[in-house]
């Protein structure tokens, strides 16, 4: 009864550790021949980081990511229009974490690795194509690099969780086409300086056009902290992002100039962009959701099934939770379809949920009406939205993601 997945990724990874928890077999194999810590910041929510602790790695996230103590949103102008407690300072039972990506894909890794052998993961192994029949499903990979078709593996079920740009998914809705663009870039990097706001803040300046995020995700001994960040610019419609890798090295020049003049009390933003240690630029896309992911003996999990705008840091915990309710489902009804096809039940309408939301902009749409209702900025937010009119704002979304505090601390354990 194995269960093969396709993708070493945090969704990949969580299923595996979630399923070795359970004593149910499975075989990981990822594209790539050499995990490597790539990419940038992330924010873990307080729903996901108990699965991270359910699975017992609560020291190991705490050496590698940061606890946020708080959001704060602020205009184009620096003010700040709104601000609240994350995590346990929020009142979850659970922390939120400000982690670098690439060190939580190495973290799941390694603990996989430690609980069930280096050889639970096949690298440089691409998934290709795949066959069902009425016991069973065989999936065939292909090494990128050489193009050699190495790997058949006969298993009950399949999970590909093979990323936004999932080759099941290309082949289950073949007339699906790129991923869906909403006309913003994103330059993002890490800069060493000096910490704001309670040294831990997560912060948001701007309009969803031309937009700041930053928060640290490490801190050094003399003070300083890596501070992520990311600056999203609106562009054309004939902008050619699809022409661009996806993670194509950026420039400083091009993503300075809208920012330029946000020299702020609590921040110096140009500054900030001038110092990175190195600059990427990634074009802001997501993925239509879908009437169905299970299909028989295979299933989409994480990205594959539902990339979403990184907005509301909810896409690798989505990941996170997909893992878990999957495991719980194989375990309840068996490493069979009817599993796969609880699991699609129990996450799929509620996760299509947060990316239609994140297309609205999430928690973040309150810039865009503050900056509708005084274009120019403002002296005291007071005179712009009522703090029941913020509050309302917050808690829709945490609503919809599966965040509020009360219902997230009394909700029983996924596994």
């Amino acid at each position: 009864m194995t269960v093969i997945i396709a993708g070493a990724g945090i969704a990949g990874l969580s299923l595996g550790l979630s399923l070795h928890s359970q004593g149910i077999p499975f075989h990981i194999f990822e594209a790539v021949e050499e995990l490597r810590p790539l990419g940038v910041g992330i924010n873990l929510q307080p729903h996901a980081v108990r699965e991270i602790f359910e699975m017992g790695l609560e020291n190991q996230i705490d050496a590698i990511g940061l606890r946020t103590e708080e959001v704060a949103y602020f205009s184009a102008q620096g003010t700040l229009i709104w601000a609240e407690p994350r995590g346990r300072f929020a009142g979850y039972n659970w922390p939120q974490y400000s982690i670098h990506r690439g060190q939580l894909q190495l973290m799941l890794r390694d603990a996989l690795v430690a609980r069930a052998g280096a050889g639970c993961i096949t690298m440089g192994a691409a998934l290709e194509d795949w066959e069902q029949t009425g016991d069973g499903i065989t999936a065939r990979f292909v090494n990128r690099r050489t193009g050699t078709s190495a790997w058949s593996i006969t298993g009950d079920l399949l999970v590909a969780a093979d990323g936004i740009n999932s080759a099941a998914r290309a082949r289950l809705y073949p007339n699906e086409g790129p991923a869906h663009w909403r006309g913003t870039m994103m330059w993002r990097g890490v800069t060493r300086a000096q910490p704001f706001r309670t040294g831990r803040t997560m912060g948001m300046a701007g309009t969803w056009d031309v937009k700041f995020v930053c928060y640290p995700i490490a801190e050094h001994d003399d003070g300083t902290v890596d501070l992520n960040w990311i600056a999203d610019i609106a562009k054309p419609a004939d902008y050619p992002w699809l022409k661009q890798d996806w993670n194509r090295e950026g420039r400083i020049e091009d993503a300075l100039p809208p920012f330029e003049n946000w020299h702020f009390d609590w921040l110096d933003v140009p500054q900030i962009i001038k110092d990175a240690q190195a600059i990427y630029e990634y074009p802001m896309v997501d993925r239509n959701p879908l009437d169905a992911w299970t299909h028989g003996r295979l299933t989409l999990m994480g990205d594959a099934a539902h990339a979403m705008y990184p907005i509301g840091s909810n896409g690798a915990s989505q990941a996170i939770l997909d893992a878990r309710v999957l495991a719980r489902c194989l375990r309840d009804h068996g490493v069979t379809p009817e599993g796969l096809t609880a699991y699609d039940d129990a996450r799929r309408e509620a996760v299509n949920a947060v990316v239609l939301a994140n297309r609205g902009d999430g928690p973040d749409k309150v810039l865009d009406v503050v900056a509708e209702r005084a274009p120019e900025g403002f002296d005291r937010i007071e005179d712009v939205m009522s703090p029941e009119e913020l509050t309302t704002m917050a808690a829709g979304y945490k609503k919809t993601a599966g965040m509020d505090v009360e219902a997230l601390n009394a909700k029983p354990a996924i596994l």
